[in-house]
């Protein structure tokens, strides 16, 4: 074999998170063909070499649930210090003001946040759409391409607002045909299929307090029909748990069965409020749930049971959730409060660094129903973060890993996705993003006005 340009190796790495590839990774075009064991050398005719003798090598980390227009509506100080129903009664308000333009601002922006810290593939779950709205996901397409990013959207709703006693204003929920007609539409229009799909769509009714059993039911069908998964939050808090059975007369992971979603195409965003037995249902079924520390402890929520649902065979992803509940987009920061908050539930020997970090790759991988990304095995996606320790808060780390965790790193150095550099020295490549954050915080000042 002839070597060419379109064949890296990643040599030599200071660290690497799978010890298989301590040596390096060898990628050509999209994927990576070879792992190479510390101390050795390619097997694979190389064209050119990266010096990663500096970084600390891990797979492309994966988010698995976000809410990138919320980036318009951080630390607002009329959502302060609410628990989770309040906070969301005084933010639809403003949500239901959202424009495309600003919608677009936000999505990029959280994207390139996403990035920065060592994410290479984004999930979103966008479910407000008023007549402003009516291309929003389509718009999230459009940046996810031009940033070469790697997306998981889903096409959220709402069809039950606050005249039928659900918690949004009537300005942003849709009728059940018209979701699902648009539901079709972006299925056919973007989701990609396959090793190395830059973008998927997946259909994401909101929550059990904002649509109705009839569009639960029939979205499961259509993800069905289509091969597609199927997202929504559930099991957030106790006062969800009390809405469920008020308005349904059982649990909500029961009403998630009876709406036909309990299975393997099906993830959950947050996932805190199950009983034992219901663990085990979730195990048996193979349904992921994508573990939002931050927000979780920032709405005071409770805290998910990662370790009982991994062990029953949950999928158990990492997810920095909506930037008005977080209130950033920085998975490298969320790894460090999945570890603390974990360590506080169970204990420091049960929660380690790796386990978080497989939470992070391999476990978000799966609850996307992906097997090409998150590790750093031959055949694999090459996504690629390389974080270099070189500020003063890795100053004296003798574990390199761990201390992307234990000394709290928040921005890597380099960023590929699909074989190509996204991030270089820290920043997106061929963006001004000094120009984007002032858009971006002009667009946030204009929403909130706008209340």
């Amino acid at each position: 074999m002839t070597p060419t340009s379109q064949t890296l190796w990643i040599r030599a790495p200071r660290a690497c998170s799978d010890a298989r590839a301590a040596g390096g990774v060898v990628i050509r075009d999209s994927r990576i063909v070879e792992a190479v064991p510390a101390g050795g050398t390619p097997v694979t005719p190389i064209g050119e070499t990266f010096d990663a003798s500096a970084h600390v090598l891990l797979p492309g980390l994966v988010n698995t649930h976000h809410h990138f227009y919320q980036t318009l509506t951080r630390a607002y100080s009329p959502a302060l210090n609410k628990e989770l129903f309040p906070w969301l009664t005084t933010l639809y308000d403003v949500w239901a003001n959202l424009t495309e333009r600003q919608l677009a601002l936000a999505s990029e922006l959280a994207m390139v946040e996403l990035l920065m810290s060592g994410c290479t593939t984004v999930a979103d779950h966008h479910y407000v759409f008023s007549g402003a709205l009516e291309s929003a996901i389509d718009v999230q397409v459009e940046t996810a391409n031009r940033l070469g990013v790697r997306a998981a959207l889903t096409r959220g709703s709402m069809s039950v607002g606050r005249d039928d006693g659900g918690l949004p204003p009537q300005s942003v929920v849709q009728d059940e045909a018209t979701i699902l007609d648009e539901s079709r539409r972006l299925i056919d229009a973007h989701h990609q299929r396959g090793d190395g799909a830059m973008t998927t769509i997946a259909l994401a009714p909101c929550s059990p307090f904002s649509v109705s059993r009839e569009l639960m039911q029939e979205s499961a069908r259509l993800a069905e029909e289509k091969d597609v998964r199927l997202h929504t939050h559930l099991a957030e808090t106790e006062d969800e748990t009390a809405y469920c059975q008020r308005l349904f007369g059982m649990r909500p992971l029961d009403y998630l069965e009876a709406s036909g979603w309990l299975g393997p195409r099906t993830w959950l965003a947050h996932g805190i409020h199950f009983t034992d037995q219901e663990v085990a249902r979730l195990g048996q079924a193979g349904t992921g749930i994508a573990h939002c520390p931050s927000s979780n402890m920032v709405l005071g929520s409770g805290m998910c049971r990662t370790l009982e649902l991994e062990a029953a065979g949950c999928p158990v992803g990492l997810a920095v959730d909506g930037s008005a509940s977080n209130d950033h987009s920085n998975l490298a920061e969320e790894m460090r409060q999945a570890l603390l908050l974990g360590r506080l539930r169970y204990a420091p020997s049960r929660v380690t660094h790796d386990d978080v970090i497989r939470w992070a790759t391999q476990g978000s991988a799966a609850c996307l129903g992906r097997t090409d990304i998150g590790g750093l095995a031959p055949g694999q996606q090459a996504d690629l973060a390389l974080f270099r320790l070189d500020e003063a808060r890795f100053s004296g780390a003798e574990n390199p890993v761990a201390a992307l965790l234990l000394c709290g790193a928040h921005r890597a150095d380099r960023v590929m996705v699909a074989g190509r550099w996204r991030i270089e020295e820290g920043r997106p490549r061929d963006l001004d993003l000094d120009a984007l954050l002032a858009r971006h915080d002009q667009a946030a000042r204009e929403l909130r006005g706008s209340v």
